[in-house]
């Protein structure tokens, strides 16, 4: 495993790599609440089958990449950061994989740069319009959201909430799915300034509460991972998610698992994109 970091104008994003500088490029986009070495397992297994494969804490998350308003947030700029990722590896086109939020911005990229990508691989995050219509449609889905109103209605009570109480709240995000070790980590990082309402900013900058986050149809090969368990993120968005993609789709659902995925599921991820990627190199 290698740190490097990614210089994209005024910003200075740090990153994980592994795997041989002249293999395929693999990019990979973490959610909230973590960073890169969320991915640490899924790296170290991508690199050992020859991929050039990148992890980078994205905007807000990385010190030196950690704008202070919320405008600079919003979801063409997170994209954009991605696209620049991959240019500064070299990587004209790529294998995209990401996870929660970062779910988010890949789905946004893939609608509209679907001729950047080999392939999309996503874990847990539906396609945003499909979440959008579920959160208006089906109280269930509208109910397990609750926790994004709380963190748009202001800075402040949130970030309090959350760090509160040795960041208990922060801690019981994670549900027991993600290791001491790793968390203790998230929340050392996430307690530094600024850098909590950093990441809740990604959150804040959406233009509405009911998540209608502008994304579109994806013709790259896709492939789609939920785990059944998933507190956030429930199985009619998951399922109407096939609606929006045009190229060849495959969704696999994990019985039982969180919404954890990249950690507490690794073992049956990894063989899955391992797989996936495999039908798409070139």
């Amino acid at each position: 495993m290698e740190s490097l970091t990614i210089t994209l104008g005024e910003h200075v994003f740090d990153a994980l790599a592994a795997g041989p500088t002249d293999g395929e490029f693999v990019l990979l986009l973490h959610g909230y609440p973590e960073f890169a070495d969320c991915w640490t397992d899924e790296l170290t297994a991508l690199g050992a089958a020859g991929y050039r494969a990148v992890a980078v804490d994205q905007r807000g998350y990385s010190p030196n990449a950690r704008p202070t308003s919320i405008s600079d947030y919003v979801v063409a700029n997170l994209v954009s950061d991605a696209l620049g990722f991959a240019d500064s590896q070299g990587a004209d086109r790529f294998h995209l994989i990401c996870h929660d939020w970062g779910g988010i911005v890949g789905w946004a990229l893939a609608g509209a740069h679907s001729d950047r990508l080999k392939s999309f691989s996503v874990l847990a995050t539906p396609h945003p319009q499909a979440l959008h219509a579920a959160v208006n449609s089906d109280q269930d889905q509208y109910d397990r959201v609750g926790y994004v109103r709380f963190f748009r209605s202001g800075v402040g009570p949130a970030e309090q909430a959350l760090l509160g109480d040795d960041a208990a709240r922060l801690r019981g995000a994670y549900g027991g799915a993600v290791s001491e070790e790793l968390v203790a980590s998230n929340v050392k990082r996430l307690s530094e300034p600024g850098a909590l309402t950093a990441a809740l900013s990604w959150y804040r900058a959406v233009p509405t509460d009911d998540l209608n986050i502008e994304a579109g149809r994806v013709t790259a090969p896709t492939l789609y991972i939920w785990g059944s368990a998933d507190v956030a993120l429930g199985r009619l968005a998951a399922e109407s998610t096939k609606d929006w993609v045009d190229g060849p789709y495959q969704f696999v659902e994990l019985a039982g698992a969180s919404h954890w995925l990249p950690e507490e599921s690794a073992d049956k991820v990894i063989p899955l994109l391992l797989e996936h990627l495999a039908a798409n190199k070139g």
